[in-house]
């Protein structure tokens, strides 16, 4: 699904009617497609039979109003009641209106203190209130005709001891689609049905809480226009995401899936380890191998059987300056290796990194003994430290920020993790500069850095270096714990271990651990007391609605 403004929307219709696909044909797709989403919303709420079913339609006078009339003449061709009421709309010579009576649906006009009353019964009665008033060229604040009769609508619906399911077309009447800004008069949706592509200002608070069920629906096919092959922004979704996952076939072994390491902990944070080695294993990774300080083998290992264990030299709980030196012996085999969750900010641990990340940097290595021989007889053998993919995150991001050149010397391209706050502390912009546009953000500073970035938080971006962006259309508290952050970080190095490329590995796993968060918020019955190990535990399932997509598909 692509991502746009609504100037980006407008110049794709405008290629399109010059190209041929006039707005009057848009139209009839949309209002096809919308009619179509209607039949699969009755099939999924269990309705009666169609000529039971009654669809009421508040048709504005732009094309948001045309396409509900175009879908409302379909609906009533397939025998369900479908009525329009036209706000602010003219009724005469208009052959959408026409169609719409001459297949069986009725009208009704209302305007400002007219026909209210009418509109209120029609409410009271209506099993889907399609609400086609306003589009997305709308702008706040509304004017008073229109205003007064969604805040009627709004106030009637709240009433209603079973209310309508209100299905918005394009975009709820009353929302900025650009910013995101809410009229106090909009309808709450239980589902969006957007034309074409997602709108960037439905992924935005407080819109967001107004869309309900995001559904994109085609106008005709775009993909030979410029305007459109030149969006690099995309929306994920589960088709999206089972596409990429790596396939699992009969044969395969466990090196056939990788082998991710995790370089995570201290003695403050000791669950930090545990969190991400559990997530790289429910990605699906072949082998895990957590490298942590010695000292927190003893609390750890009980707790994750499957994995291998590094256990690295440290000072008083915090990885020292010489585990790169030990680190370096293990890392033959790794396929991708995360670094960073529950680090701390010693400066031994900075030291570390360093070292590890040095370009020319040469490390020793000691050989493999053979029989009984004397520690006196062996030697350490220099070699060139090659480092696997890599994935940074948490305090490990705070400490690459210390460091001079950072990025240039970081594999490419690597994955960085950030919140905000650690954006702010690698940017050096402020938390509320990188909120206000986190998407620019995002791309301006992937594309500086040569790496792949995912800025977490409500609406996760993941830019890539070449300009492409990934939105998740997801903002939960269910995410908002302490720990959560390491499970997205597991499960991304776990992805990027299989084979997947980096940024597929960073879109994946941060639609997953979304998608974990509301099922584990679902399961565990509120947003409040979820853990970080309730989306932990809730991967499985995600991936496994994931894995039946690709089963069912042709």
């Amino acid at each position: 699904m692509k991502l746009v403004s609504v100037s980006q929307m407008r110049a794709i219709e405008q290629e399109a009617n010059a190209a041929g696909l006039t707005y009057a044909q848009m139209m009839e797709n949309a209002g096809f497609n919308l009619a179509r989403e209607v039949i699969r919303l009755t099939e999924q709420e269990s309705m009666n039979e169609y000529d039971e079913i009654y669809v009421l339609g508040l048709v504005g006078p732009g094309n948001n109003g045309g396409d509900t009339l175009v879908a409302l003449a379909n609906l009533a061709e397939l025998g369900l009641k479908a009525t329009a009421c036209l706000v602010n709309r003219k009724s005469e010579h208009d052959p959408l209106i026409d169609r719409l009576l001459e297949k069986g649906g009725e009208i009704f006009s209302v305007a400002w203190k007219d026909g209210l009353t009418q509109l209120r019964e029609h409410l009271q009665t209506c099993d889907i209130l399609l609400d086609g008033v306003l589009g997305t060229g709308a702008k706040l604040p509304l004017k008073e005709e229109i205003a007064s009769v969604l805040e009627m609508v709004r106030y009637t619906l709240e009433l209603l001891d079973q209310p309508p399911l209100v299905v918005a077309v394009d975009c709820p009447s009353g929302v900025d689609c650009d910013t995101g800004a809410v009229a106090p008069q909009t309808i709450p949706a239980d589902v969006t049905v957007t034309m074409a592509a997602v709108k960037r200002g439905l992924l935005a608070l407080p819109a967001y809480e107004m869309v309900g069920d995001l559904r994109v629906v085609g106008i005709g096919d775009l993909t030979t226009l410029s305007s459109w092959r030149e969006i690099l922004d995309e929306v994920a979704s589960g088709e999206r995401v089972a596409a990429l996952l790596p396939k699992r076939k009969a044969d395969a072994h466990k090196g056939t899936f990788g082998t991710a390491v995790v370089v995570a902990g201290s003695v403050n944070y000791t669950g930090a380890a545990l969190l991400a080695g559990k997530a790289a294993y429910r990605s699906g990774a072949g082998l895990v191998t957590l490298a942590i300080p010695a000292s927190l083998h003893p609390a750890l290992a009980g707790h994750l059987p499957e994995a291998t264990w590094i256990l690295l030299p440290h000072e008083l709980g915090v990885i020292a300056s010489s585990a790169a030196d030990v680190l370096a012996q293990s890392l033959n085999r790794a396929t991708a290796m995360l670094i960073g969750p529950g680090f701390g900010l010693e400066e031994t641990t900075r030291e570390f990194l360093e070292r590890l990340l040095m370009a020319d940097s040469v490390v020793k290595v000691s050989p493999r003994r053979i029989g009984f021989l004397r520690e006196a007889e062996t030697k350490e053998e220099p070699t060139k430290l090659s480092l696997p993919p890599l994935v940074f995150d948490a305090d490990g991001l705070k400490l690459l920020a210390k460091i001079e050149d950072w990025a240039k010397r970081l594999p490419t391209p690597t994955i960085l993790t950030p919140h905000p706050g650690e954006m702010s502390v690698l940017t050096d912009l402020s938390v509320e500069e990188i909120q206000r546009d986190r998407l620019a953000i995002a791309r301006r500073f992937a594309a500086e850095w040569g790496h792949v970035i995912v800025l977490k938080g409500a609406f996760t971006v993941i830019a890539a270096p070449d300009g492409r962006t990934a939105t998740i259309p997801v903002a939960t508290p269910a995410l908002a714990r302490a720990g959560t952050g390491d499970v997205l970080a597991g499960l991304i190095v776990g992805l990027r271990a299989q084979g997947m490329e980096a940024y597929e590995a960073a879109l994946a796993g941060a639609w997953i651990h979304a998608q974990a968060g509301l099922a584990a918020a679902h399961s565990v019955g509120n947003s409040a007391s979820v853990l970080a190990g309730d989306v932990l535990d809730a991967i499985q399932q995600v991936l496994g609605e994931l894995f039946a997509i690709l089963r069912h598909r042709p």
